[in-house]
């Protein structure tokens, strides 16, 4: 599991690659919270598109970081997640907090 950002303007991607689970979480959750305090992002994209698999602890790494977005104003949005995501984040609510782009095919 890795993360790359880019930073572009008001705009911060984290992609996420490989395994979303407990034991990933926590150094993916590091990288991009370092990220956002470093750049003030008025917009975080997380993108999923080279995810093979997500855990719930993928669900919690979604909701910490818009907690902590919405206290400085920043938005999040989702990209790139697969149909198994897709549905897992609709069905966890996720997208009464954040935008998320359809499930790739």
């Amino acid at each position: 599991m890795s993360v790359d950002i880019s930073v572009n303007g008001e705009v911060t991607t984290a992609y996420i690659s490989g395994e979303l689970d407990h034991h990933s979480a926590a150094a993916i959750r590091a990288t991009i919270d370092n990220a956002v305090e470093l750049n003030m992002p008025s917009l975080l994209v997380l993108d999923f598109t080279r995810v093979s698999f997500m855990d719930s602890s993928g669900i919690g790494l979604v909701m910490g970081r818009y907690r902590n977005l919405s206290r400085r104003g920043a938005k999040l949005h989702i990209t790139g997640t697969s149909p198994q995501i897709y549905k897992v984040m609709k069905l966890s609510g996720i997208e009464k907090l954040a935008t998320i782009d359809e499930c790739k095919k």
